[in-house]
């Protein structure tokens, strides 16, 4: 399949290449870093010098960007290219009424719209080791499994669009939670003088032990701080968009207040652009 790629970095990069290795024709687009483009050019994919040409040139447009936003900038800036028969696959971190809205334009385009968001990071992504969560018509999700594939080990169908970013944003709620829940427990550990890597130690061996420990502190004992590659700004982002989607389903959101209250502070300091473990470095 003739494939347009769109954000090609930190995750995207890996999901590329692996979609090369797939046999998939890849045509990708520059951005601020052309390393990844550069390094994904020498495997083999082309370079599209505008959004017309991926337009163009393209079967099916596979979007990893950081908001809503900019997808429908992104998209937006498309559509004079784009034509009946195409699938656009969104596998950012979005929110579900833009994509069911997108969705809703693009169909009458004769235009199919997944959301198929992530769990993994870039290491998952490299490796071809990828979770997905997939909103789809039934239809649609049959076509795009092949191409998921070959980035992701295990790939879900979650319902209609829209489904897979409102998974996401589940996920993401708990991932962020439990984020703050370890760079505030470490917190105290310091203050209380308690020695971070025996109480690392033992926390691996009970109910404590989980991704996001490993991922923050065990760099972090190491004095590196850039473990969890998964920025401030993003994490804020996303809790936002989980408290707009509870909202909309009635639901309490005092403990997400307080989780946004954490990286809001973070924001408000300038550190946005760093990776969540930092919330571990004073």
């Amino acid at each position: 399949m003739r494939i347009g790629f769109i954000g090609a970095g930190l995750m995207g990069h890996g999901m590329a290449l692996n979609l090369l290795k797939g046999g998939h024709a890849v045509h990708v687009i520059a951005h601020r870093n052309r390393a990844p483009i550069e390094d994904l050019l020498e495997k083999g994919a082309r370079e599209a010098e505008n959004f017309s040409q991926i337009a163009s040139s393209s079967d099916c447009i596979i979007l990893c960007l950081s908001s809503s936003g900019v997808v429908e900038e992104t998209i937006a800036a498309l559509r004079p290219g784009l034509r009946s028969g195409q699938i656009i696959i969104d596998t950012g971190t979005s929110e579900p009424d833009s994509t069911r809205r997108l969705a809703g334009q693009l169909a009458a385009l004769g235009i199919a719209f997944a959301d198929a968001p992530l769990t993994g990071g870039p290491e998952q992504a490299a490796a071809a080791e990828l979770g997905v969560l997939c909103g789809a018509g039934p239809e649609v999700f049959a076509r795009i499994l092949p191409v998921l594939s070959c980035f992701a080990t295990t790939v879900r169908h979650m319902g209609p669009v829209g489904s897979g970013h409102a998974a996401k944003l589940i996920s993401n709620f708990l991932v962020t939670g439990m984020i703050a829940l370890v760079a505030q427990a470490f917190g105290a550990a310091r203050r209380a003088d308690i020695d971070w890597r025996n109480l690392y130690d033992v926390m691996l061996n009970g109910s404590g032990n989980s991704g996001v420990l490993r991922k923050m502190v065990a760099p972090a004992l190491e004095g590196d701080f850039e473990g969890y590659r998964f920025s401030l700004a993003n994490a804020a982002k996303d809790i936002g968009y989980f408290k707009s989607l509870a909202s909309g389903l009635g639901l309490e959101t005092s403990l997400a207040d307080a989780v946004q209250d954490v990286f809001a502070a973070a924001l408000a300091k300038g550190q946005g652009h760093r990776n969540v473990s930092h919330l571990l470095d004073l």
